[in-house]
């Protein structure tokens, strides 16, 4: 078989040139990089550091001739400060400046070598005739007073100056050194880059010619065949057979064209059988292709399980049928029956809101007992877990708010354990203090439920409870007796509002071993006091632009504005603004508040 020219040939010899190019760009690219890394690593690593340390010698130099002349020509005592700079400078600072000489040197010609060598040993020389012959001998004031001394200094100073000029002069030169060979560097380095711009323009403008070729033969030999065949499948997409036919080729093209046609063959057959099997004949004939036509054996067995689907299928809708309606009459039926039950349930916890309504003061008991006052009563279900009582007892009027444990169902029965044993010990007992009678509230409680301690003891296992606010006025007297478990009392006078806290603890439930006594508070009032008692579900309503809980601060500031309206207006000031509060959020606890205005 002779060599065949495919396509995959035509573009990968033109590819393959492109490619070349880009190999000898980047080998020279690295090549020149590489060079003018090293240049620079040797303009900053060597040259520009030892300039920087040679300049930095000569400038040590410079102040080591101002202070030995200051030295001898200023009588100063031992410790003076420019003493004492001169010392260290040749102690300290000279070997430092000359370690680093010593390491940078390394890199240096010959030449650079020898000469920081000789400058190096005449500046040794130097400083030895400082210490020996200057400073040494000029050591306080009493050197300089001596004549003859000061005048023998003066020579060795002299022959000092003249050894300096000869060092800066080499220092000088060396430093020059260095510069030229720093701009050599820096010029070779430039030439690099120029070289390589010119390279990569050259290179540039040929992988463009090489573009422009590989383009050409692929247009030529892929482009416009793909196009016609594109047409093609266009066609049999609509479901059209293709008229276009390719010229006999010898490459991929061809070989695609004839893969082509069979597929025209193979399509036009299956369509006929899908037709066939989708009109329920599934005894329709079909022969793949060959023993390998993965497709045609899979159209033979789909249309094998079609049949036998249908027949399943009509089976299945029949049974399916029966158990639907089947289930809509059991469903039927369950309906009815919880429509009963929910009837029942409903009517009985409507009539224990009746019962619950019936052991409430009246309005008419509440003006009685609490001339202008209000109780604005919310509860969060049908029935509710807060509730309020009235009662008088020697010339003292006595209001409770009581919130029990929960709402709804749970909350309604102990709200009526706890109004029956508040009645009971009011009417049936001596006592009067608040304090006294929350006590006896708080026994009544945990006998009533069984409560038990981990010692064995009453009261605190389970945490059925109340949260309660007693509150007894005197108006003869003008003095109110407080006791609260949990909820505190409000007075707002004149623009100011005192609270005064409760204890906290509730009724009943409790977390110690021992039980605790409530606090009763005697409080002097005024006329046009405004006394406000309250459970926590009016506070703890989420609601607002962000849904959050009313709190608190927001309450007190709620009862503030409410003070300022007639007693008779206030409820309905409090009930707008919850509403409002609320807007579409779900109430969260049963809400009462009272208020009274002495």
């Amino acid at each position: 078989m002779g060599f065949k020219l495919t396509i995959g040939t035509k573009i990968g010899a033109g590819f393959g040139i492109v490619i070349l190019l880009t190999i000898v760009a980047f080998i020279f690219t690295n090549i020149t990089l590489n060079d003018s890394k090293k240049r620079t690593d040797d303009v900053v690593q060597v040259v520009t550091p030892s300039v920087a340390s040679l300049n930095e010698l000569n400038l040590l130099l410079e102040r080591s001739q101002r202070l030995i002349s200051k030295w001898y020509f200023v009588p100063s005592p031992k410790d003076d400060v420019s003493k004492q700079e001169l010392r260290d400078l040749i102690k300290y600072d000279y070997p430092k400046i000359k370690n680093q000489l010593d390491s940078l040197s390394v890199n240096w010609t010959k030449e650079e070598k020898e000469s920081i060598k000789t400058i190096t040993s005449l500046t040794d020389q130097l400083f030895v005739v400082f210490q020996e012959e200057i400073m040494e001998q000029l050591v306080d004031f009493s050197n300089y007073e001596d004549a003859q001394l000061y005048f023998l200094v003066k020579l060795p100073l002299d022959e000092s100056e003249e050894k300096l000029i000869v060092i800066n002069n080499q220092l000088h030169s060396l430093i020059e050194s260095q510069k030229k060979h720093a701009e050599t560097v820096t010029g070779q380095m430039f030439d690099s880059f120029t070289f390589l711009q010119t390279f990569v323009k050259l290179l540039g403008i040929a992988l463009v010619i090489g573009g422009i070729f590989v383009a050409l033969i692929t247009i030529r030999t892929i482009v416009k065949p793909v196009k016609l065949l594109k047409e093609m499948l266009n066609s049999m997409s609509k479901g059209i057979l293709p008229k276009q036919r390719f010229q006999k080729r010898s490459d991929e093209i061809g070989e695609m064209n004839e893969a082509l046609t069979g597929l025209v063959g193979a399509l036009e057959g299956t369509t006929d059988f899908a037709r066939e099997v989708g009109s329920g004949n599934f005894t329709s004939e079909y022969k793949p292709l060959s023993d390998h036509d993965t497709l045609g054996h899979a159209l033979i067995k789909m249309r094998y399980n079609l049949a036998e689907n249908e027949r399943i299928l009509e089976q299945k809708v029949i049974e399916r049928t029966e158990e639907v309606v089947r289930q809509k009459e059991e469903i039927l039926g369950k309906n009815e029956e919880l429509e009963v039950l929910y009837t029942q349930v409903t009517d009985s916890i409507r009539y224990a809101k009746r019962i619950q309504e019936a052991i409430l003061p009246p309005e008419s008991v509440v003006s009685s007992i609490l001339p202008n006052s209000f109780i604005l009563y919310k509860p969060k279900d049908i029935v509710s877990g807060d509730f309020y009582w009235l009662d008088k007892k020697e010339n003292r009027s006595m209001v409770a708010a009581v919130d029990c444990t929960g709402h709804g169902v749970p909350g309604a029965f102990m709200s009526i354990v706890g109004y029956n044993l508040l009645k009971d010990i009011v009417t049936n007992s001596s006592l009067t203090a608040p304090g006294e009678i929350m006590d006896a509230m708080s026994d009544g409680v945990n006998k009533t439920l069984h409560n038990k301690t981990k010692n064995g003891a009453e009261g605190g296992q389970t945490k059925d409870g109340m949260d309660m606010t007693l509150v007894s006025i005197d108006y003869a007297k003008m003095e109110l007796q407080f006791a609260g478990a949990n909820n505190p009392l409000y007075i707002i006078r004149n623009g100011e509002i005192i609270q005064y806290k409760a204890d906290k603890f509730p009724i009943g439930y409790s977390i110690f071993d021992e039980p605790k006594k409530y606090t009763t508070h005697t409080i002097p009032v005024q006329k046009k006091d405004t006394v406000y008692i309250f459970s926590d579900g009016y506070a703890d309503q989420f609601g607002g632009p962000k849904g959050k809980k009313l709190m608190l601060g927001k309450f007190r500031e709620i009862l503030f504005e409410a003070s300022k309206l007639p007693v008779e207006e206030q409820k309905q000031f409090l009930n707008e603004t919850i509403e409002s509060w609320k807007g579409n959020h779900e109430q969260v606890d049963d809400i009462l508040v009272i208020g009274i205005n002495l």
